[in-house]
């Protein structure tokens, strides 16, 4: 008998689908989007018209990418320091944002820190951290934009994760802020669509070639196991988020888009179970720097 091969889903960018001037005159504010991630989204939006600042913690690295984006797009990006966990340098980077451009429309919160750790050895304060950038780091971020948002009738995507629609080992922290964050977005959506506002969730899966995944990778490790056949690309998350922000998607708020080619119906884990609880010594040299 002839075995057979998985069919590999394709890879498309968002130009190749929808059309290069829908965000024209158009603001994003995205948190976290110096690197992996949200910065791809930011790269995605501003290909499609819209200007953007990215705000984050080091200022070098967002002064790079903001050139870097600008230069590839035509479009301007202001990069703004600040910290998600504290809500008055969030403040102050919306009135700069408003200063340059009159006007913010999308939002994407997506700052985020994330290492593996069991319980047994994950520290009061690493698991606060974690919290405090992730789910307050998220209300922050909608406290400080939600009047401009408001008034441009505008959308929000928060970052999340699948980690906690079953019990991930060595991920109780950024399950619990995450689960928090898909409860904001939802709540939000209730609360400020009388308002004009929207507000979902993009819930990304492993995504190759991003700081995220290399952290909490094994070495060695074979690929996270898909559906479609391999493993996810950031231009699958950059479609999601031009999608959730077009026009196409009005009628679309409270929603949580997991964009990892059904891999979290396989119930993968990060590190062996249930070896690596009960023998974690056997594993620390597999798991890479920064637990």
């Amino acid at each position: 008998m002839v075995s057979r091969k998985q069919h590999v889903m394709p890879i498309s960018g968002s130009s190749s689908v929808f059309k290069e001037d829908i965000f024209h005159g158009k603001v994003l504010f995205c948190t976290g989007g110096g690197s992996g991630i949200c910065r791809g989204m930011t790269e995605a939006i501003m290909r499609h018209g819209a200007n953007a600042t990215i705000v984050g913690r080091k200022l070098d690295r967002l002064t790079q990418t903001a050139k870097e984006l600008s230069q590839v797009t035509g479009r301007t990006c202001l990069p703004l320091q600040a910290d998600v966990r504290s809500p008055s340098t969030l403040k102050e980077a919306v009135e700069k944002t408003l200063k340059e451009f009159g006007r913010i429309d999308f939002v994407i919160c997506g700052a985020a820190g994330n290492f593996l750790a069991p319980i047994a050895s994950l520290s009061e304060n690493a698991f606060k951290t974690v919290i405090e950038i992730d789910t307050i780091g998220t209300f922050n971020t909608i406290k400080a934009t939600l009047p401009s948002l408001r008034e441009s009738k505008g959308a929000y995507i928060h970052v999340s994760a699948t980690l906690h629609y079953h019990a991930t080992p060595y991920q109780a922290h950024v399950s619990a802020a995450k689960a928090g964050v898909d409860a904001l977005s939802a709540v939000l959506a209730i609360e400020e669509g009388p308002n004009g506002v929207r507000s979902n969730v993009i819930a990304p899966g492993p995504i190759a070639g991003t700081e995220g995944m290399d952290r909490l990778s094994l070495k060695n490790r074979d690929a996270v196991p898909a559906p479609t056949g391999r493993m996810g690309d950031i231009r699958d998350i950059e479609n999601a988020a031009v999608f959730l922000f077009s026009d196409a998607a009005t009628y679309i708020t409270g929603q949580v888009l997991p964009v990892d080619g059904g891999s979290w119906h396989l119930l993968s884990a990060f590190v062996p179970y249930p070896d690596a609880l009960l023998n974690p010594q056997d594993y620390r040299d597999k798991i890479k720097p920064r637990m």
